[in-house]
């Protein structure tokens, strides 16, 4: 039967120390233990994925965890690692681990998978920058760290590193040439009873472990059904569920925006904006377009008013009562008006030519009496001169 761990997925990140005071032959043994543990891992794309760094002075991400999926690829690979020598920057490593290896680009699996992000540090010497406060950052960002001292590695450190409990997070051993005794410490370890990673809890979405129970849960959008197992998308449309201005068009467990028509949907693709209805080939008006906040309304010319279709406009009757304000006769024009007064007439015979007085118009009031009088006098003078 298979000594490989078959219910515990992992993002396992092992981090190396290859300094000088590693020997040759030493770093050998640590690439032995590095492949046994391999071996007793349930390795895949959808299992166990596993990345390897190399560090001393500086830092090197032999693989990713996105490199291999089978374990003879990865063996391979650890076999060709060549130790770095120099300094013990186990703070720097940490750092590189956090920053370059556990990121989804490199193959880490997202947080709603709940795949546990594993640590183990190798050493056999103290750190030689600020491991602590790394160390704790890591931990923070929900890495467990398992710290293995070889010979001379500084308990201290390691303890600094490490997740609690520490009883279960640190191992020691006094030669690499026993280390390879940790790998069925390690299994154990690793292949303590989780639910959710036999295949067998019945979650439709998301399984969460609880030691030897485990319960179901849902990605952010849905909502557990009352059988504890399957999913439903919620209404994310729903009041207070949602950032839209106006309008929420719920999709399937997410939702997009939109906006009353007259406004479109700004940048941020929540709000909206009043778009301009009056602008050329936006609004049906024969004559004047009124905007108003997102929509418009037609209005017409002086002299016009709007017909019943409430887009058109008709000349106006401007000289119906009560519309204009000429004395005696209005005259319409096109689109206005004129005042006039009624003609008068009287004529005169002067030296055989018939003289008659010409239509008086005025276009602000018709004053007619006195034009009239004026009239009369005019054509008194003349019959004075024809008797002459």
């Amino acid at each position: 039967a298979d000594t490989a761990c078959k219910n515990r997925p992992l993002d396992l990140v092992f981090i190396v120390d290859s300094s000088r005071s590693v020997r040759p032959e030493e770093f050998e043994k640590v690439k032995i233990f590095l492949s046994e543990m391999i071996d007793t891992l349930d390795v895949g794309e959808r299992t166990t994925r596993v990345a390897v760094m190399n560090y001393a002075s500086t830092v090197k991400v032999e693989f990713p965890l996105r490199s291999y999926f089978d374990k003879a690829s990865m063996k391979e690979a650890v076999s060709h690692i060549e130790p770095l020598s120099a300094g013990t920057m186990t703070g720097l490593a940490i750092q590189t681990a956090m920053e370059e290896v556990f990121t989804e680009e490199m193959g880490t699996r997202p947080a709603t998978f709940n795949i546990p992000k594993v640590v183990i540090v190798v050493t056999d010497g103290r750190p030689q920058d600020q491991v602590e406060d790394v160390a704790a950052g890591a931990r923070t960002a929900g890495i467990e760290i398992y710290a293995v001292g070889v010979g001379r590695a500084d308990m201290q450190s390691l303890r600094i590193m490490a997740s609690e409990p520490l009883d279960e997070h640190v191992f020691y051993v006094e030669t690499y040439g026993v280390i390879e005794q940790l790998t069925s410490r390690f299994r154990e370890t690793f292949c303590a009873v989780n639910v959710c990673a036999l295949g067998s809890h019945g979650c439709q979405q998301v399984c969460v472990s609880n030691g030897a129970s485990h319960r179901c849960d849902c990605y952010e959008g849905y909502t557990l059904n009352p059988d504890k197992r399957t999913c439903s998308a919620v209404d994310m449309c729903a009041p207070g569920r949602h950032e839209c201005d106006q309008i929420c068009v719920s999709n399937n467990g997410s939702y997009v925006c939109d906006c009353y028509e007259g406004y479109t949907l700004n940048p941020d693709k929540k709000t909206c904006s009043a778009m301009d209805m009056c602008a050329p080939g936006r609004h049906d008006c024969a004559q004047v377009c009124l905007s108003n906040d997102g929509s418009y309304s037609c209005g017409c010319y002086e002299g016009y008013t709007l017909n019943p279709d409430k887009k058109t406009c008709s000349a106006a009757e401007l000289c119906v009562p009560g519309r204009h304000d000429c004395e005696q006769l209005c005259v319409r024009g096109e689109q206005s008006y004129t005042c006039d007064c009624p003609t008068a007439a009287p004529s005169a015979q002067t030296g055989g030519r018939t003289i008659t007085s010409s239509l008086v118009t005025t276009e602000e009031a018709c004053k007619c009496e006195a034009i009239v009088a004026l009239q009369d006098s005019v054509t008194s003078r003349l019959e004075a001169l024809s008797t002459k």
